[in-house]
This record gives C-alpha cells, structure tokens and sequence, in this order.
C-alpha cells in the first residue's frame, strides 16, 4: 500500500483507509463485534494504517471497538474521530467549548487513549466554521495534550474554504465521480495550506459500485431508503445527493467509458488520481470488502481520456444538479 503525508501533520497515511460508519454492519443491521474486529484485522493486513470514525457510529460502538482492537495491535493505525452529532437539537448554538471538550473526554474514553490522533467537527451547522470560539477551543485541547490535530468534515464546498481560515490539518469532504466541486476551489487551497483532504463517500452509498438496478432494494433502516430527500441529515451523504434514477443513467455511461460493470476499484483509483487527496475512507460492513476496496491501488493509472470521460458524462447528468448544492 503506498502513502501518502496527511497535509502539515506531517504523518504518512495510507493512500486507501477504512471508513467505519457501517462497521460490523450493514446499515440497519444488528452491530457484529466479531465481523468488526475481522474488519480491522484485515485492514491492517491489507496494509491500511488510517481508519475513520465518529462518535455516533454504531452508537459508539465503532470508537469501542476500534479502542478495543488498537489495544491489542497498538501503533498500527492513525485514527481520526469526528463530534458534534450528538447535540440534540443539532443547532449552531449548541457548539459550545464545554460541549467541544466533553465531546473529546468522551472518545478518549470509549477508545481508551490519552491522546486523539485528529478531531473532526462533524459536519456543523454551517455558521460553526466561522466560530472564534469553537477553534480557540480546539486549539485548546490540542495544547492540554488531549489531541494532536484537528480539522473539519464539510457537507459544502465553501464550508471548508471557510474553516482554513484557521488552523485546521484537514478537510473531510465528499469526493467522488459524481461530486466534481471540490477540484475548483477547495483542494488549490487545501495544497495552498498544505491542509489534508480525506475523501468520504467514495462509491456514493454503493451507487459507483455499478451493482446497483432500478429494482434494488434497501431495509427500512438503511438510509439509503429514508434520506433520499433529506430527511434524517443532509441528503448529500445518500448516493451524493444523486437521484437514484439519475446517477443509474450516469453509471452506465461510465461502464461504456471504461468497459467494466465492476466500477468499484475504477471509482477509487479516480479519486486517487487527483494528488491533492491524503487518503480516501471507502467503508466495509464484512471483510471482504477491505479486500475489494485495495484492489484499486493495483490498477494502473487511469488515462487522461478515461478522466475527461468521467468530467463530460458528470458535464452531461450531474452538473446542473449537483454543483450549485454543495
């Protein structure tokens, strides 16, 4: 697996990561620590050294059983957690340092560690990324020793752009072949900063796979079911914000451009074309999957034909959607 330095952290990172917001799970599905510890055991195997998480994941059981299994094979990992999810109601004013600093006490407590590699806010509302007082906080923090780096996950383009304002060590942003924005503004400031970009959302909630038909369906619980239009969290985190029948159309364009209905590996080796990227987070609910996942690193380059194919079939389905959102 080759590395990739996480922006001004300094650290070297695996190229492909392990994003656990299903970890042990299919969305919906009971949580299986068994499958879990699997997961991260082939991760490593695999050669993954950056694992993703957040404090809402699982309940908490993600960070518990990441804890848990870095006990156990400690040095093997950078781990990034994220906060914020939990305030109820999810409103910009309930972004307090208290609340920033319970929020790091209590990862530090599921993980068992004494010090956070990298903080995330998790997706703010988006007056937080102008909040003096929420990245004194954390700056704060990082000076008590409780956290080594902090940064941001974004849901928009200019939330990001607005949080480098301070000093943030990376960026959590939706990045994939259908969410072109962040090549225009985000990641030239990114390098500017030397600010790391960690790329969520890789294969749009499986969308990218090419697996998916007009016919599939999803659990009731899986969100891919019942945030279509927003109605849990922003609808960007399902499929990109895609409409389904929309980016089905755009998928089979991209199997004719690159003559494969398996688009998973492609979908990341894309992404990794583009240097800014520190690393990317594809998820896993089984292990297998990690394996799927680093199969992209083993492909060659994608040709400059086969990228210009990618921007002219997003120019021809998902522009005009897309872009203007997010």
């Amino acid at each position: 697996m080759k590395q990739r330095i996480f922006g001004k952290t300094g650290k070297p990172v695996s190229e492909i990561g392990l994003g656990t917001w299903q970890l042990g799970t299919k969305w919906g599905d009971p949580f299986d620590r068994e499958e879990a510890f699997r997961i991260l055991e082939t991760a490593e195997e695999a050669g993954i050294t950056f694992i993703d998480t957040a404090d809402v994941y699982n309940g908490g059981k993600s960070e518990e059983t990441i804890g848990a299994y870095v006990a156990e094979h400690p040095d093997q990992f950078y781990i990034t957690t994220k906060c914020g999810r939990r305030l109820n109601p999810h409103m910009a004013e309930m972004y307090t340092p208290e609340a920033i600093a319970g929020f790091i006490e209590d990862s530090l407590r599921r993980m068992k560690l004494e010090k956070l590699d990298m903080i995330l806010l998790h997706c703010p509302p988006t007056p937080v990324f102008a909040r003096d007082d929420i990245f004194a906080a954390l700056d704060r923090q990082k000076q008590l020793g409780k956290i080594a780096a902090y940064g941001v996950s974004i849901e928009k383009v200019q939330e990001g752009v607005q949080a480098m304002a301070y000093d943030i060590s990376a960026v959590e942003v939706i990045f994939n072949m259908f969410r072109l924005k962040p090549l225009e503004e985000l990641f030239p400031l990114a390098s500017r900063k030397n600010v790391g970009i960690i790329a969520r959302v890789p294969l749009a909630s499986g969308l990218l796979t090419g697996k998916y038909t007009r016919d599939t369906s999803f659990g009731p619980q899986d969100h891919r079911s019942y945030n279509r239009e927003g109605a849990a969290f922003d609808k960007g985190e399902t499929f990109s914000g895609v409409p389904y029948e929309l980016g089905l159309e755009a998928v089979e364009e991209l199997k004719k451009a690159f003559g494969t209905g398996d688009l998973a590996p492609i979908a990341i080796r894309w992404i990794l074309m583009h240097p800014q990227v520190s690393v990317v987070i594809p998820g896993a609910s089984r292990a297998a999957q990690v394996y799927d996942n680093v199969r992209a690193a083993e492909l060659p380059p994608l040709t400059e034909a086969q990228m210009q194919a990618v921007r002219d079939i997003y120019d021809q389905y998902l522009r005009e959607t897309i872009h203007p959102q997010w």
